[in-house]
């Protein structure tokens, strides 16, 4: 698996597409939207990579039990496109950025209905390779990255709440729920841990993330993400990826300037922001040449939230990979006693094993 993008649940991605805050959980944490989990590119290799997100949730907890509605609807439909190239073979540089196409606030008994749209974040976001060992039977790497995401959409939209006899129209800056980014500059710090077994087809890895969140122009802090997953991974019918996530997300309490009264300004009550959850999250994968198509979705076991706030409860992703050359990665001919080899005969590809070249992507031909 050296060097392969891995297109398997994290959770994000992300996105700054960040919904735990404010009366307003719900939805990934993180930064890498899609739930992708990545090791490296090889060198000269670039990624064009594009998912869809939708999320919707009606469902309000007080700590870990249900409690009633405090409004209908908050869903949201979000494109996520990331550009990665495999600078050399050890370090992927990536650009990431997403758009909301819709995030939709419904009010109790539809009293209301606030929407927003537009682009959110541009997350900058280098990854390096620090280990990475390989037999015929065990293959074992070690990645670590470091991010910075920078605000790009709106974070201080406003919404008419009331239009007096004359036609004047007054205005509230409309919840964090429903403005494309937070508004604050983050540091993303991860990990990614990956085990192979090609001899029995199974693959096991694991990552964590966390992202120290900054202050934005409206005196707000949104509180810091931090998680955890495991995952479980194998391949049938030699193209369809099947993958099994658990995954532990935290998210602290907001903060916010003394000067500013966030229930007054923002109809956010601070002791009701922040919480943990526990969810599964399978996928499963299609590869064919150079493309994979991917479709995850997220099931809440365990949702632990501060005050009252909404949950949790349908999350879906699918997506699209594709993966090419802008240079030609250096070739030999194979030598030694393999079973398989890559028709491009790529250096280091033979394998006793069926599979992929693990530079070019081609798949490995029987020796003859």
């Amino acid at each position: 698996m050296r060097n392969i993008f891995l297109i398997f649940s994290v959770f994000f991605l992300t996105s700054s597409h960040v919904l735990s805050q404010g009366c307003c959980s719900g939805g990934s944490g993180s930064p890498i939207a899609g739930g992708t989990s990545q090791g490296v590119l090889n060198c000269g290799q670039f990624e064009i990579s594009s998912s869809f997100q939708n999320f919707s949730s009606n469902k309000f907890f007080s700590k870990d039990k249900d409690t009633t509605k405090l409004y209908d609807k908050l869903g949201s439909d979000y494109v996520y496109t990331r550009l990665a190239y495999g600078v050399s073979k050890n370090l992927t540089m990536s650009v990431e950025s997403g758009y909301f196409i819709d995030k939709t606030l419904i009010g109790l008994n539809h009293s209301s209905t606030t929407k927003s749209s537009g682009i959110g974040d541009l997350i900058i976001f280098p990854r390096y390779e620090i280990y990475n060992h390989k037999t015929d039977s065990v293959n074992t790497e070690f990645t670590v990255g470091i991010g910075y995401k920078i605000p790009v959409g709106s974070h201080n939209d406003s919404t008419v709440i009331y239009v007096d006899a004359a036609g004047k129209k007054y205005y509230t800056t409309s919840p964090p729920t429903v403005q494309p980014t937070n508004g604050s500059q983050d540091f993303i710090f991860y990990a990614f841990f990956f085990r192979g077994y090609p001899k029995k087809n199974i693959r096991f890895f694991a990552n964590t993330l966390y992202i120290k969140k900054g202050w934005n122009s409206l005196g707000q802090k949104f509180g810091d993400y931090a998680s955890i997953g495991i995952f479980g991974s194998t391949t049938i019918l030699k193209k369809l990826g099947v993958t099994i996530q658990l995954r532990g997300e935290s998210t602290a309490k907001m903060q916010h300037d003394k000067n500013v009264d966030m229930l007054a300004y923002y109809n956010i009550d601070v002791n009701s922001t922040g919480g943990r959850k526990v969810v599964i999250a399978p996928q499963l994968s299609y590869s064919f040449k150079n493309f994979t198509i991917y479709a995850i979705t997220e099931i809440p076991v365990y949702q632990y939230v501060n005050g009252t706030q909404v949950g949790s409860q349908h999350q879906f992703t699918i997506g699209v990979s594709y993966r090419f050359f802008i240079k030609k990665p250096e070739c030999k001919t194979p030598t030694g006693n393999y079973l398989y080899i890559c028709p491009m005969k790529c250096e280091g590809s033979e394998s006793n094993q069926p599979g992929k070249c693990k530079v070019c992507g081609m798949e490995l031909e029987k020796v003859k």
